[in-house]
């Protein structure tokens, strides 16, 4: 979908307006009908608004206001805002429908390699059995019944089954021909006519193409699933008499513990209760030396225990852990079209009846039904609908083999057109290991005592900074005091009660809102500003305790990687994130970026990024947070990265890099790039041969066996071209 038509489908139009009443049309409203109750009830809840009707056929919502209290102009802007708070549900409907085919196709994904190639070898023996030889100089059998009874013609029907039963399927639900009706017709006319090697050599080079389509198919998702495998089948349990049993994982519930040793993958989420060892989690996290995990840290299914021994207790298992989401994900890729996917098929859909009545009008001006066979086995539709399907599923399998996990091939196109870049700072465009290195603190505050209240607060929290101070606590050796239940501020920081005082922790803002004085630390957080370290700051009930410096270093590779997306085309590189003004001021001159946002909610990205679309620009937003999730979500483009990606992130984004490198994110974006370019040319071909091969058959150039391997040979040689794609040189093959 055309970033226009996303602009028209957000326009509002007045229709007409009454003094208190005012219709508009919305052509958003019209893909809203699945949430049209919760649309009107939110319209209701205005204090304003008194009623309100919406008819999603026409995309026309009617308002009654109260007209003493406001006036029209007022209740359109809140129309309009309402409805953008639909927008992405808006979206996703009308690309689900815009990606709806007439046409009912065979997936060739639900057929393995194995199947198919045993149909090529059934095919190559019975030709090489019956004598193409004979066939070639011209010798028919006399009569249908002998026709139809001969061995190759049986052959060629019982291997032809799934092909009819497509073609039929497609006429029976859809009243429309797809490209199984062609070839079946095709095959039925061969055998009636006598020719069933023709049928034979029809129904083989087809399977040829098919079978390499599945063989690519098939390795992606092995690539997939060898990169993320789960863990072992069995597992050590331990009972509650300290007895080991051996059980499948499987049969596994939450509670129960496991025994892990050296070398074992581990197959669950948990948490460890005893034991301590180097756990290999670039599977996960993508950091590449084995980190230490101890008694009270978390364990991940697909890692593997490098040393030491641990037992831990089940949180997650089988479908819920983070790496079988991963995994499902990525698996259902190859169902999300791509647009110039949909669009292949819905062309070559449109020329399907194009074929038959091309061969109906040949056969009725000239009486030869070969010319009309042979017009009729040369299609455009299988061609034109693997030129997009192969390629695309090359493009996926390189780009896993390689750590980065796209969900579908939209998203691969998206990834080729986008112009824009949002970055997230920390863990994004930084490492995401802070450390913190200055603590300043009033006078009635100790620094053990500033230390313990901030771990308070931060002690159930997963966010980079917070694990700085609570790594900071546990070297100190300073026990963290009891509090009571953690209030999460998203954006801004965390308030808990220790003793009956409320502790917050956060960014200024967040100070200044809880009315917090930070004049009698001016100079120290003057001081740390300087240094460009991140400033925590830390207050009981409404009286500072101090300042906490925490510094985050830039991923080496991450200017590097900005310069090789600047030289594919992206004018606009921004910055948006919580922290504050000065610090993202820093960073986003540092990095020669064109803008930058600070101090901002998860909803402000949102807002910003939203702006740029509807100036037209496709962005890409790259993040690691729960705070990045929306934004994630509402880009062109959603790119998880980072050592602190969280689950929420992974399952917003459409693109996950496993490996925390920034430098695979112009790697992807050129094998897109390479992928829409070869996906063009494939069109071309296929066009090109198979309009000749139209036009030669239906002079009386080209025999009907000549035919078929002229049409098929088009599709093959689509599907070689597309296999280029998986010797791209994904690391080193990006603009310089």
């Amino acid at each position: 979908m055309s970033k226009k038509s996303e602009q028209r489908l957000m326009t509002i139009v007045l229709v007409h307006q009454l003094p208190g009443r005012l219709r508009i049309r919305c052509g958003a409203l019209k893909y809203l009908a699945h949430v049209a109750t919760e649309l009107v009830q939110g319209l209701h809840e205005h204090h304003h608004i008194e009623q309100a009707h919406l008819n999603t056929i026409t995309g026309s919502l009617l308002v009654f206001y109260e007209r003493e209290r406001i006036n029209s102009e007022e209740i359109a802007d809140i129309l309009e805002n309402h409805i953008n708070g639909f927008a992405l549900l808006a979206y996703e409907k009308q690309r689900e429908q815009s990606s709806t085919v007439d046409v009912q196709e065979r997936r060739l994904q639900d057929h393995s390699f194995l199947d198919i190639a045993k149909r090529v070898a059934v095919s190559v023996g019975s030709l090489a059995l019956f004598g193409l030889v004979s066939t070639l100089r011209g010798h028919h059998m006399r009569g249908w019944r002998r026709i139809l009874l001969a061995p190759p013609a049986l052959v060629s029907l019982a291997l032809s089954v799934p092909i009819f039963t497509s073609g039929w399927e497609s006429l029976r639900r859809t009243r429309r021909p797809n490209a199984d009706t062609l070839t079946s017709t095709a095959v039925i006319t061969a055998l009636l006519t006598g020719r069933s090697l023709s049928a034979l050599v029809t129904i083989l080079l087809a399977d040829v193409a098919e079978m390499m389509t599945a063989y690519t198919m098939e390795n992606t998702r092995k690539a997939i699933g060898d990169m993320l495998s789960v863990g072992d089948e069995d597992v050590f349990v331990v009972t509650p008499e300290g007895h080991l049993v051996q059980k499948p994982v499987s049969q596994l519930d939450t509670g129960e513990l496991v025994s892990i040793q050296t070398g074992d993958k581990i197959s669950v989420d948990g948490v460890i209760i005893e034991g301590e060892a180097y756990i290999d989690e670039s599977a996960i996290t993508g950091e590449y030396f084995p980190v230490s995990k101890r008694q009270g840290e978390q364990v991940y299914a697909g890692t593997i225990v490098k040393s030491g021994q641990l037992r831990a207790e089940v949180e997650r298992v089988g479908d819920d852990t983070t790496v079988a989401r991963i995994v499902y994900m990525v698996e259902s890729a190859l169902g999300r079209k791509a647009q110039i996917q949909t669009f292949a098929d819905r062309f070559s859909a449109r020329l399907i009846p194009v074929n038959f009545g091309l061969a109906v009008v040949v056969f009725a001006l000239t009486r030869n039904i070969n010319r009309a066979l042979s017009m009729m086995i040369i299609d455009f539709s299988c061609g034109v609908r693997l030129s997009t399907a192969t390629a695309l599923s090359a493009c996926i399998h390189n780009a896993a083999r390689n750590g980065v996990l796209i969900k579908g091939g939209n998203f691969v196109e998206a990834l080729a057109e986008a112009d824009s870049l949002i970055l997230d700072k920390t863990g994004t465009i930084t490492e995401g290991k802070p450390r913190v290195t200055s603590i300043h603190t009033t006078d009635h505050c100790s620094e053990k005592e500033l230390l313990q209240m901030a771990a308070a607060a931060e002690e159930e929290s997963s966010h980079p900074l917070a694990h700085a101070v609570l790594e900071q606590v546990k070297r100190a050796g300073h026990p963290i005091p009891e509090h009571g239940l953690v209030e999460v501020v998203a954006g801004r920081g965390l308030a808990t009660t220790v003793a009956g005082q409320r502790i917050t922790i956060g960014n200024r803002k967040y100070m200044h809102e809880c009315k917090v004085n930070l004049e009698e630390l001016r100079s120290a957080i003057r001081s740390l500003e300087q240094k460009g370290e991140i400033i925590v700051y830390v207050a009981r009930d409404e009286q500072v305790l101090g300042v906490i410096g925490i510094h985050d270093a830039v991923k080496p590779s991450m200017k590097k990687a900005l310069n090789r997306l600047r030289n594919l085309g992206f004018d606009d590189v921004r910055l948006l994130t919580g922290d504050i003004a000065f610090q993202a001021e820093k960073m986003a001159a540092r990095m020669h970026m064109d803008d930058f946002g600070a101090e901002l909610m998860p909803e402000d990205k949102v807002k910003t990024l939203l702006n740029m679309q509807s100036n037209g620009s496709k962005v890409i937003m790259i993040g690691d947070g729960i705070n990045d999730a929306p934004a994630l979500a509402y880009a062109d483009v959603g790119i998880a990265i980072g050592n602190t990606r969280t689950d929420v992130a992974i399952e917003s984004a459409n693109v996950t890099i496993t490996n925390d490198d920034p430098l695979l994110i112009p790697s992807v974006i050129q094998l897109s790039r390479n992928t829409m370019t070869t996906v063009r040319s494939n069109f071309r071909l296929v066009v090109g041969i198979n309009a000749m091969g139209i036009i030669l058959s239906a002079v009386g150039w080209l025999p009907v066996v000549w035919g078929a391997v002229l049409h098929n040979s088009s599709t093959i040689l689509v599907v070689l071209n597309s296999g280029r794609l998986l010797f791209h040189d994904f690391k080193r093959r990006v603009l310089l």
